[in-house]
């Protein structure tokens, strides 16, 4: 059963940053499309970032110019570095591929920003 775990989470200052990290468990991760998502308390979950299987990445206008995607298909991994955090960046983060997977969500990890 192939499974997303999520990591580096926590709690930063306003303008501090975080390195989020999402090890994927079996063989398709090096043939999907993964993003970042992420739902803030009281709104609907959004993708935040996406990156394709050769590197193509795409970002929310809310993050754009703050947030890295990039993935290391040899350990099964998708990272999000997120830098000038702000307040409303606050949220649970999830990571999954951009297709399929409908209704799977793993834990997730939370990122609070707060002075």
């Amino acid at each position: 059963q192939v499974q997303f775990v999520e990591s580096g989470g926590g709690l930063v200052q306003p303008g501090g940053s975080l390195r989020l990290s999402c090890v994927a468990s079996g063989s398709m991760f090096s043939v999907s499309a993964m993003g970042w998502y992420r739902q803030a308390p009281g709104k609907q979950r959004e993708l935040v970032a996406s990156i394709s299987t050769v590197g193509v990445t795409n970002y929310a206008d809310s993050v754009k110019g703050r947030f890295t995607i990039s993935r290391d298909n040899a350990k099964n991994t998708v990272y999000l570095q997120m830098n000038s955090l702000k307040p409303e960046d606050t949220a649970v983060y999830y990571c999954k591929p951009t297709v399929g997977f409908l209704g799977y969500w793993g834990q997730g990890t939370q990122v609070t920003v707060s002075s």
